[in-house]
């Protein structure tokens, strides 16, 4: 297991010569939903391929990559299913991104996730692999989202301890000042727009200790001029009825938007530089 104590909490000290083998798993933020494939209508991109990209980028070695997310999966589905799956793997980097699902429901117990996870850490680190968390978003500017954002505070906590002992990376997304703007976010309100995968890969790859030659990727965007209150209004009508209604739905027929589905990329594959976008 290399040793990172000398890099700061939350980011990583690259090894030389880079990765070789990453697996990312986790749910639909890691899919990569709302950041539509440019060739491929039923798969979607997201910052974890272009995160893959980037670092084949740096690669002394052909690089490979796998993306085992798949949306609307719980914490202990990540932890207890696809993480033996992603080890059977052999990789060098995991990234775990998961427990969003969880924090929505309403018995959710933040400290018990937060075990969970850091057994799930405990159990790659062993391996000799390096790590890649990401806490959640701030949602104080969110409808309905907004009423748990005690939850994400603490569990962003948790996950910051989780990276300080266990020596991972951490894409600090509670602290991204870019992703307070709607504009980097999808109609659903809930995952992110192209342009927002592209920068949380690019916040990812500096987590893992490169420079992402990018000066404004963490730079909000210019002001935008303020929304009439009639449109807020029809805005949010919308919303309530294209996502919030259907989420409802499943919630009370116990489905999940993740059913019948499978990851993306379930095997390394070898993976180009042009795929960072």
């Amino acid at each position: 297991m290399k040793d990172n104590n000398s890099s700061s909490v939350g980011t990583l000290t690259a090894p030389e010569g880079g990765w070789h083998r990453y697996v990312a798993i986790g749910d639909s933020f890691t899919e990569g939903m709302c950041d539509a494939h440019p060739s491929e209508p039923e798969t979607f991109v997201g910052w974890a391929d272009r995160l893959a990209g980037h670092l084949a980028a740096v690669s002394s070695e052909p690089f490979s990559y796998a993306n085992l997310a798949v949306r609307g999966r719980l914490l202990h589905d990540v932890t207890h299913r696809q993480l033996p799956l992603a080890l059977d793997l052999q990789p060098d980097l995991v990234s775990i991104v998961g427990g969003g699902n969880d924090i929505l429901r309403p018995r959710a117990d933040i400290d018990a996730l937060a075990e969970e996870l850091e057994a799930a850490v405990s159990t790659i680190r062993a391996t000799g692999a390096d790590v890649l968390l990401a806490t959640p978003s701030d949602p104080a500017a969110a409808p309905v989202i907004r009423h748990v954002r005690g939850r994400h505070a603490v569990y962003s906590a948790h996950i910051w301890s989780i990276a300080r002992r266990h020596g991972c990376a951490v894409i600090d997304q509670w602290g991204a000042r870019m992703l307070l703007d709607w504009r980097l976010w999808a109609p659903d309100r809930i995952h992110l727009t192209t342009e927002g995968h592209r920068r949380i890969a690019l916040a990812a790859y500096a987590a893992l200790g490169y420079d992402p030659g990018d000066a404004e990727w963490s730079t909000p965007l210019p002001p935008a001029p303020p929304a009439r209150r009639r449109d807020r209004l029809r805005d949010d009508s919308q919303w309530l009825h294209e996502y919030v209604g259907p989420w409802v739905q499943r919630r009370i027929q116990g489905r999940s938007s993740g059913d019948g589905r499978t990851a993306k990329r379930p095997a390394l594959q070898l993976w180009e530089s042009e795929h960072r976008g």
